[in-house]
């Protein structure tokens, strides 16, 4: 990228890697590029769909928005969470998502993790996060995240999965899992 945009810190020697049964699936893992960003961009816009269905701006004014918002975050993500793994998620050659994790004790990090819409309620996001505590709880970790409070979907993904609802805010719901609930 030009300009002060951020760039996406080298990635990690130990490449986190899809679990077997999605990698069946024709899904990988791949460091983020500067190259992503377009499509990184859009997937960001399309978790904003349906919070800015409502809103009466034009469509000029949304995409300044969410060029403006997904800039901010982005900036924040890599200056905050230099050490994660920027992940872009691949099925057959083309990235249908993202997952950002920060892996270090005592516990890892969900930064973020989001599907295109077409990529969505196939499994995908909790094969990962499974895998994820798996990982985690290898190493005595737990781990953490947020959930939009206007995401309730989300939130029940979460919480089928073992999170619980430790802290919230105005806009996000801190979600915490114990790797002892493995044992």
């Amino acid at each position: 990228m030009s300009g002060d945009f951020p760039e996406f810190p080298a990635a990690r020697a130990d490449l986190l890697h899809a679990p077997p049964g999605l990698q069946e699936c024709g899904i990988v893992l791949r460091p983020a590029s500067d190259a992503d960003i377009p499509f990184l961009r859009e997937l960001y816009a399309q978790t904003r769909t349906d919070e800015l269905a409502v809103v009466p701006w034009p469509p000029s004014v949304k995409q300044a928005f969410l060029d403006s918002q997904f800039d901010l975050q982005h900036r924040h993500y890599t200056t905050y969470f230099g050490q994660a793994d920027f992940l872009v998620i691949e099925q057959a050659g083309r990235p249908i998502g993202r997952l950002y994790l920060l892996r270090q004790p005592p516990a890892f990090r969900i930064i973020d993790i989001a599907l295109a819409a077409s990529a969505r309620c196939a499994g995908t996001g909790s094969a990962l996060i499974v895998d994820i505590q798996k990982q985690a709880a290898a190493l005595g970790c737990d781990v953490t995240l947020q959930v939009d409070n206007r995401n309730p979907s989300a939130r029940r993904l979460y919480e089928r999965l073992g999170f619980l609802a430790t802290e919230t805010g105005d806009a996000h719901l801190l979600m915490h899992w114990a790797a002892s609930t493995l044992s």
